[in-house]
């Protein structure tokens, strides 16, 4: 898949949230959501990370892990507050006579009580799926069918699991109409920080023949530590699917260090070596970006306006990777 040439390289990012999008610039982060009467609806939010806070999780390695945990965080909120200014909470109708009893007996506790609950069980489905299944079910094949010569072939294969997982997983959910314009919005977002890169005036029609695809996007992210994942199968000597389990667990950090590295190396520098690390992640943005219609390119367009810096502190060269002057 060819990469869009781009004057200019900035470090503003984004995200896709619910009828809106949400841009991050080094001074600023913008959530700008399409509200139910058709206006659009913007809001500043506060995202003073560990980055910011302690220069010690500024080091290479460490840096990823902080700007992942950072993502999360605000990533959260910033869907909360999508959903909240795109109405989805009046669209649920009254409450019944069990759901108010509910909340006058247990009030707030027992929201917070379930959503923790929730929360758990989702990370236990995950480290299920893509960290137990994969090696139970290759110890499975090898004891009773392949034997113990497959053995060096476990990364590997686990790994191909794995992959074939998330990429069921997502293909399903794509088909969701309301994921479906989610995924949309990522290409609203996409589509207006190359507009920007490549230094056009920001409007519905500059905005909208430039590509959906870009390398520096959470899914390449995923793909990528998806990868390195398999490599660093190959030095976990456990077949306990529950012992190397935990120590996959244990090395998501670094997984997570090395992934953030390699994609900022990805956003910075156009070459041979960086768009092969970016092609897995561009293939699979196929399924996670979608062509936006005019009235989310709108969207995209008032959150990247809020967010770009009038110093400049945004722009990197291109070649060098280092700030324009």
């Amino acid at each position: 898949m060819a990469r869009e040439e781009t004057k200019r390289i900035t470090s503003i990012g984004g995200q896709a949230l619910i009828e809106g999008i949400m841009m991050r610039g080094p001074k600023r982060t913008e959530i700008s959501v399409r509200m139910s009467d058709g206006t659009i609806s913007s809001e500043t939010l506060d995202t003073k990370g560990l980055r910011e806070k302690y220069p010690f999780w500024r080091l290479p390695l460490l840096r990823g892990i902080a700007g992942f945990i950072d993502s999360m965080t605000v990533g959260y909120k910033a869907l909360s507050i999508s959903a909240d200014k795109a109405g989805l909470d009046d669209e649920e109708g009254e409450p019944s006579k069990f759901d108010l009893w509910v909340e006058r007996v247990f009030g707030d506790k027992l929201m917070g009580v379930l959503m923790a609950v929730s929360s758990v069980l989702g990370v236990l489905l995950a480290i299920g799926l893509f960290f137990f299944l994969p090696t139970w079910i290759f110890n499975m094949v090898r004891d009773y069918l392949a034997g113990p010569g497959i053995e060096g072939w476990r990364s590997l294969v686990e790994g191909v699991m794995r992959i074939g997982i998330f990429v069921l997983y997502i293909a399903l959910v794509a088909r969701m109409p309301d994921i479906k314009r989610v995924f949309q919005y990522h290409g609203a977002e996409h589509k207006t920080i190359f507009c920007y890169e490549n230094e056009e005036e920001l409007t519905v029609e500059n905005v909208r023949h430039h590509s959906r695809f870009h390398p520096r996007c959470g899914t390449s992210f995923m793909i990528i530590m998806l990868l390195l994942g398999v490599l660093i199968g190959f030095f976990i000597p456990f077949t306990n699917p529950l012992l190397r389990t935990v120590v996959k667990l244990l090395c998501i950090p670094l997984v997570v260090g090395i992934g953030f590295e390699l994609i900022r190396i990805c956003g910075k520098y156009d070459n041979t070596i960086t768009r092969i690390i970016a092609a897995p992640g561009l293939w699979m943005q196929r399924l996670t970006v979608k062509e936006p219609d005019d009235s989310m390119i709108e969207v995209a367009i008032e959150a990247m306006k809020a967010v770009i810096p009038e110093d400049g502190a945004d722009l990197k060269c291109p070649v060098t990777g280092k700030k324009s002057a």
